[in-house]
């Protein structure tokens, strides 16, 4: 296992949606409650689309594994996920969809925290699906087809 930074480090992520419907807007919701705002928004064209943000990495887990911090970080230290805003969620007033997308973060190894920090040019990427089983925007928790990788920028 690698060394526990002594503080918060950041490492950025890319989140690629395969195909969402065009037209509707994404972005990173960043902030908790009532109390966020949505970043890094984006609307949908054809083909896909690619959201990139940073996120907040501690090593203060008594277990080991990286606890990820920061404003774009939801949920529990032994689940945590960032959660994408659709349509209305990501301020898109006149969209019919109002959705969210939650992407764990589960499956991002200290080994591949430290791949991306040695070579300036790397990234954390997570492939999914852009479209629902019913035609809309994908929703609820939508797990990474392929996982989490290490992938040059």
């Amino acid at each position: 296992m690698a060394k526990e930074p002594k503080s918060e480090i950041a490492v950025p992520l890319r989140i690629v949606l395969v195909a969402p419907p065009p037209g509707v807007d994404f972005g990173i919701q960043e902030g908790k409650g009532n109390d966020y705002k949505t970043i890094s928004i984006q609307r949908s064209k054809a083909g896909n689309l690619t959201l990139d943000c940073t996120i907040n990495i501690k090593g203060n887990r008594a277990d080991g594994p990286p606890n990820f911090a920061g404003p774009i970080s939801q949920g529990p230290p032994t689940g945590r996920f960032i959660y994408i805003g659709i349509g209305k969620s990501a301020g898109q007033f006149d969209s019919c969809w109002q959705r969210r997308i939650k992407i764990p973060l589960e499956g991002i190894t200290w080994e591949m925290i430290d791949s991306v920090l040695e070579k300036p040019k790397r990234l954390l990427q997570a492939t999914i699906p852009g479209t629902g089983k019913d035609g809309g925007p994908s929703c609820a928790t939508v797990k990474p087809m392929d996982g989490w990788k290490v992938v040059k920028a």
